[in-house]
């Protein structure tokens, strides 16, 4: 048996990321779903905790909050660009979504910028395009997984993209990560609580839930009152059974 170590291409690796954000509740959640998602990640509290984490690491990506105490988000990526760090790409997260802001984001040196509140899936994707953008290799995650076919509808993981014959078929963010969710296991169930990580929320959030699984209901069934796909199981949960 050789003892020369597996090619690049066979190693599965797991990108890593440095998310900086005060908010203790959003960086917990942003650590377990990038963590559900295929990621290593490291956390960070403020602009001078993630100093002291980039002087000891070197992480894929990172995203950062850009209303912090103390040193803002925008002052610690002008500051990296100046600084010389010009690779490690940069997703920043803020409550002002305005034109000047995403402007300021990029002209302080931010690859990315994504509105809050967002869907937590749409920031695996983006994070996973900025990677792919940079040349990282990427562990295989259920945005790799085969399409999904769904009846006479087929739902892609990779792009999060319903389609049938006519076309695409719209879903909304909540839509998508519901969808991704019951894709990633199919014919298990999922528990509320495992629904509602999916979905961002930080409780289970019943009432929004069974709003959710209507509204896909609506879109992958022929008949949402009597569902081939979308199965309640009383008491436990949702699953998927896809299917012809």
């Amino acid at each position: 048996m050789s003892g020369a170590p597996p090619a690049a291409s066979d190693v599965a690796v797991h990108a890593h990321v440095l998310v900086v954000d005060d908010d203790e509740r959003l960086r917990r959640l942003l650590v377990r779903y990038l963590t559900d998602h295929g990621f290593r990640v490291t956390a960070a509290a403020d602009a001078a905790e993630a100093r002291a984490c980039l002087r000891s690491l070197r992480p894929d990506l990172m995203i950062l909050d850009v209303t912090m105490p103390g040193e803002t988000g925008l002052d610690l990526v002008d500051d990296l660009r100046r600084g010389g760090d010009a690779e490690l790409p940069v997703l920043l997260l803020t409550a002002r979504g305005a034109p000047e802001d995403r402007i300021a984001g990029f002209e302080a040196g931010a690859d990315d910028y994504l509105g809050k509140p967002f869907d937590p899936y749409e920031l695996v994707l983006r994070a996973r395009a900025l990677l792919r953008r940079v040349g990282a290799v990427l562990a295989p995650t259920v945005l790799d997984a085969g399409p999904v076919r769904l009846g006479e509808a087929e739902f892609d993981p990779t792009r999060g993209e319903l389609r049938n014959a006519a076309g695409p078929i719209r879903l909304t963010g909540g839509e998508v990560a519901l969808l991704s969710a019951l894709a990633r296991k199919p014919n298990e169930i999922l528990s509320r609580e495992e629904i509602a990580e999916a979905l961002g929320m930080e409780e289970p959030g019943e009432r929004a839930i069974d709003v959710q699984v209507t509204r896909l209901r609506r879109k992958i069934e022929r008949d949402s009152r009597e569902p081939r796909f979308l199965h309640t199981v009383r008491g436990r949960g949702y699953v998927l059974k896809p299917g012809i």
